[in-house]
């Protein structure tokens, strides 16, 4: 088996809903790629799911051995647990109501499904080295946010 692509993702939210943003560190063979961006009114769930989405975006290849580790139960719980109930539900809960945030997890689940992924929880703020560095690029999104753009 070939060594994984590791990527750390994170988000955050100033208010909830509020200004986000989302970070990913991307780590393969020695090699470092850092991403963060953000979203002027969005909730930390969003934000969540958008900084795997964008990991798993950003690899060049198809059909990679992946790890992502995220602080986000919800981002692992959706796709380990909740998504194949979703979609047989046509995007619908066990209570029938709308699944939120279906927009980004069908995105999820598209890129997902290209890749072999080990997904891995990790606490949140608890000193892993990896997970801090994701957060503060999720908090460098937010900070984009104010910054005019050239």
């Amino acid at each position: 088996m070939s060594q994984p692509i590791e990527i750390y993702t994170d988000g955050a939210c100033k208010g909830n809903p509020g200004k986000g943003g989302w970070g990913v560190l991307l780590r393969y063979k020695g090699h470092e790629k850092r991403l963060y961006g953000g979203e002027p009114h969005t909730t930390n769930n969003r934000m969540e799911l958008m900084a795997v989405i964008k990991g798993l975006d950003a690899l060049k290849r198809e059909a990679c051995d992946v790890r992502v580790v995220s602080d986000s139960t919800y981002v692992l719980k959706g796709i380990s647990e909740w998504l194949p109930n979703w979609k047989k539900r046509g995007w619908k809960t066990a209570a029938k109501k709308p699944v939120l945030n279906a927009d980004l997890w069908m995105q999820l689940d598209e890129l997902a499904a290209r890749h072999t992924i080990d997904w891995q929880w990790v606490k949140g703020h608890n000193g892993h080295v990896e997970n801090e560095i994701a957060d503060e690029l999720a908090n460098l999104g937010i900070e984009s946010l104010a910054s005019p753009t050239p």
